[in-house]
């Protein structure tokens, strides 16, 4: 099972919950049978690493994000992964607009999808602070919790 995070671009909140779900999937049963990845919706900061902010905010949590890239959501993702989890939804408005006809992804609201707040949002820190960042990390954090039980169960309803 494949499952993109998506955010505005890819520098803060979608890196982050990459790497928080990378995280938690290397030690969890499911280590080796999910693969997750980030993208964003618009075009900016392709190729730079994420916003030095969320490295540092991530790193000071054990988890390290900083040989991610930004990279812009494909057509090819929309065929590529299962899930297409968006921050808010104005990248989830984006990600449906986007899509092709021969889209197979699903696209959801990554807080609401795994069961954390419904119609919930990860507010954008990039104006922010440290707390901001802070608050985001928690708000993901907690996501991947979610995101765990949910494929394991996802993976068990498909016999995998």
């Amino acid at each position: 099972m494949r499952v993109l995070m998506v955010c505005l671009g890819n520098i803060c909140r979608s890196p982050v919950a990459e790497g928080v779900l990378r995280a938690r999937l290397a030690s969890s049963t499911l280590a080796g049978r999910i693969e997750v990845d980030s993208a964003g919706t618009g075009d900016w900061h392709v190729g730079q690493p994420p916003d030095r902010r969320a490295i540092a905010n991530a790193a000071g949590h054990g988890i390290d994000i900083g040989g991610l890239r930004a990279r812009q959501l494909q057509a090819s993702d929309y065929r590529d992964f299962d899930w297409l989890l968006c921050a808010d939804r104005a990248n989830l408005r984006d990600v449906r607009a986007r899509a092709p006809h021969d889209a197979r992804a699903q696209a959801a609201l990554l807080l609401e999808w795994s069961g954390v707040e419904p119609q919930g949002e990860v507010p954008d820190p990039y104006t922010g602070g440290p707390a901001q960042f802070e608050h985001v990390f928690h708000l993901l954090d907690r996501a991947a919790d979610g995101a765990i039980a949910r494929l394991r169960h996802e993976l068990n309803e498909r016999g995998r």
